[in-house]
């Protein structure tokens, strides 16, 4: 965030030079430094939320109300429907990173804060969400600015199945095959996101919860670096995969997760609530077994459980290595029941199509922006 703020004087040189500059600027919510830019150039900006409305209206608040937060002290939210609230460690991780600067790099946190609590003040919002996953809260933001909600961006071609143009021929390690061979609703997929490594503890108490639960399932690993082991991270344990190979398949590395996700014998996606995982398993139709980390993965995963019933919590925490007997018979007992919440993804995935299809709400959204900005 604070190497790309000093962009600012070579883009209002550019603009400057330009024989036809910009009329808008639109940039991700990380950048809310864009905003004076956007005002020195005179020019409205827009902001780009990758993450989902929810998320958007409890950072409003916590920069809002900043320096009367305290760690170790639920913050709850009265001014949201059902009125949520967080204990300190499941707020979005940006706000302990910014409270925690405070004592390091004052100037740093006070970029980070006033960044951030710049994008309310942005002319516009785009929201990767739909109305009917998240209406209640972009209906909230749209009191106080011209909202547009466009997402599942990954079915924004408006077709009617999800796109698997991203696995080629012989790249899929025989994933899709082998889950032909299955039965519908069969298999749980693990995976937890792009970033997230799992300690060694927890790697080996999931590994014993998937072997004692007996269900079938694909679990997504990253390869480590030497360094990485030795931070204590952990991977796959030694003989797992051979004990497992009847009903149990490991991926190492990258994994065709849309593909994945949208296959028939997919019955559950266990993982870390990222919004992006999130949208693709909204899209797919297929019920989380939630275990939030970090970020805005706890937020994420109240959306899902108390506000859509589309998920189940199995853990909680970037630290918590789950006793691996209640694992088991969480995963056993999720991916055999839950009727309610496989019918309500199955739901949900209907009315995402629905959103990206012609007059649907996504489509209809980004015509207006469109509009809005051919008018600038």
């Amino acid at each position: 965030m604070s190497a790309l703020s000093k962009l600012r004087d070579p883009i209002i040189q550019w603009c400057a030079s330009h024989p036809n500059p910009p009329s808008a600027l639109l940039s991700d919510f990380f950048l809310g430094w864009t905003h004076s830019l956007a005002d020195h150039l005179r020019i409205p900006r827009i902001v780009y939320n990758s993450c989902g409305a929810l998320l958007t209206a409890v950072f409003d608040h916590i920069w809002e109300n900043y320096d009367s937060l305290k760690p170790d002290i639920d913050l709850k939210f009265d001014h949201l429907p059902r009125s949520p609230s967080f204990p300190w460690d499941h707020l979005p991780s940006l706000l302990r990173r910014c409270k925690d600067l405070e004592y390091q790099d004052k100037p740093a946190a006070d970029f980070i804060r006033t960044s951030l609590a710049a994008n309310v003040l942005s002319w516009a919002s785009v929201y990767s969400s739909f109305w009917a996953l998240e209406g209640p809260f972009l209906a909230l933001k749209a009191g106080h600015q011209r909202v547009y909600s466009v997402g599942p961006l990954n079915l924004l071609d408006g077709s009617s199945k999800l796109r698997l143009g991203d696995v080629k021929p012989g790249s899929d390690d025989g994933v899709v095959p082998w889950l032909d061979g299955c039965g519908d609703g069969s298999v749980l997929y693990v995976c937890f996101g792009s970033q997230k490594l799992l300690k060694a503890a927890q790697a080996e108490a999931l590994a014993a919860g998937l072997e004692r639960s007996g269900i079938r399932f694909i679990w997504v690993v990253k390869d480590l670096t030497a360094q990485q082991v030795a931070d204590g991270y952990g991977s796959v344990p030694d003989g797992f995969e051979p004990r497992v190979s009847d009903r149990g398949l490991v991926v190492k590395g990258w994994a065709p997760q849309t593909a994945i996700l949208s296959h028939r014998a997919v019955g559950g996606f266990l993982s870390h609530c990222g919004w992006n995982s999130t949208l693709e398993a909204v899209a797919a139709g297929v019920m989380i077994l939630g275990w939030p980390m970090e970020a805005d993965q706890f937020v994420n995963a109240k959306l899902l459980v108390e506000y859509m019933d589309t998920a189940v919590l199995i853990c909680e925490g970037s630290d918590t290595v789950p006793d691996p007997a209640e694992l088991a018979c969480k995963l056993s007992e999720s991916m055999r029941g839950c009727a309610t919440q496989r019918d309500r993804a199955k739901d949900l995935r209907k009315q995402a199509l629905e959103a990206v299809q012609i007059g649907g709400s996504s489509i209809t959204d980004l015509d207006k922006l469109a509009q809005q900005l051919s008018q600038l």
